[in-house]
């Protein structure tokens, strides 16, 4: 059980870690141009997919299944990722 919660854990501050920087990435330059709203976004897509990761973990005895389960997780996120931040399907979720 403790080890359970220091995963979780683990997970929480690793998505801390990784909205610091262009957190302070912005304060260096102005390339990085984050609103309060961009940081909810990827945190909440970031920890997501964290929580799904563990549930999965958690779960599924199989390793081939979770592997394949926990690769389609990323894979998702990534083109999550990508359509937010550059528009790869043209989806209105991009603003382009």
């Amino acid at each position: 059980m403790l080890t359970q919660n220091k995963r979780l854990i683990g997970i929480v501050l690793t998505v801390a870690f990784l909205l610091l920087i262009p957190l302070v990435a912005m304060q260096f330059t102005n390339e990085v141009d984050w609103g309060p709203f961009d940081f909810i976004v990827m945190g909440i897509l970031l920890l997501g997919t964290g929580l799904a990761c563990e549930f999965v973990l958690r779960r599924v005895r199989n390793k081939e299944y979770r592997l394949f389960i926990i690769g389609a997780i990323l894979v998702a996120l990534f083109l999550v990722w990508a359509e937010l931040a550059v528009g790869i399907f043209g989806t209105p979720f991009a603003g382009s």
